[in-house]
């Protein structure tokens, strides 16, 4: 007799104890009552009408989203593939529902077209050289876009830039070349120290002759030490015209 009523009360029980929700510290609770949008709830425990409210967890931490690689022209028309790592967040758990579809779906949609467009304005030389200026650049084009919808992003990363073989010979070759007229520029700035100083020590000595006469004997000195089987004497010009005039004396 009692078993309809019984059997109603248990249904009625149910739907009130599935209301209940627990919502986490990092999720809040975006709930429609009858198609209408109310205030975001939680966390901690929270009361859904059953048959009369419908709602949607979304995460508030910070998601990682992978740009995947994309073709790119430079200006300087060389053909690249381009990655990036985009990391955002919802700070507005209404207008990520409401105002898009599915906001995983647009945020990594404009962040491919924004990718493709900003390195594409780019010579190559400078999107090598320049990422942390096109992260920035990159980062403030996306968060414009994804603001109206509740979305924050927080970081964009340029990841990887393929290049074609022939552009990384090239490269290769050009940074070799760079490297060398670096080294000779360091040498020639180092021989022309060493002249200068040796043009400071000449001037020196020049009036001392002595001074001139032990630099030799150092020199002979040290050569010495090193088992030389021949030993070329540094005879001073004035000497040898000196010997060379008195043997046209004698001679006359």
């Amino acid at each position: 007799m009692f078993a309809p009523w019984l059997t109603a009360g248990l249904v009625v029980l149910i739907l009130i104890v599935s209301g209940v929700k627990i919502v986490r510290e990092y999720e809040r609770a975006v709930v429609f009552r009858l198609g209408r949008l109310m205030p975001s709830r939680g966390p901690g425990i929270i009361y859904v009408i059953p048959l009369v409210e419908q709602f949607t967890r979304l995460d508030l931490r910070t998601l990682t989203l992978n740009v995947p690689s994309q073709d790119v022209i430079t200006r300087d028309n060389v053909s690249v593939k381009v990655s990036a790592v985009l990391y955002f967040r919802v700070v507005e758990a209404n207008r990520a529902v409401l105002e898009v579809q599915n906001y995983l779906y647009a945020t990594s949609q404009i962040a491919q077209t924004t990718l493709r467009s900003v390195c594409g304005q780019a010579h190559l030389d400078e999107l090598l050289a320049e990422r942390d200026k096109f992260n920035a650049r990159l980062q403030d084009i996306i968060d414009a876009h994804t603001e109206p919808w509740g979305v924050k992003v927080v970081l964009v990363e340029v990841k990887q830039i393929d290049l074609p073989a022939d552009m990384q010979r090239t490269i290769a070759r050009q940074a070799e070349a760079e490297r060398l007229r670096r080294a000779k520029v360091i040498n020639a700035e180092g021989e022309y120290q060493a002249a200068v100083r040796l043009s400071e020590a000449a001037s020196i000595m020049e009036p001392h002759a002595m001074a001139i006469q032990l630099r030799m004997l150092q020199a002979l000195s040290q050569v010495g030490t090193e088992k030389n089987r021949t030993v070329i004497l540094p005879i001073p010009i004035d000497v040898v015209r000196a010997l060379m005039q008195r043997a046209t004396r004698q001679d006359s």
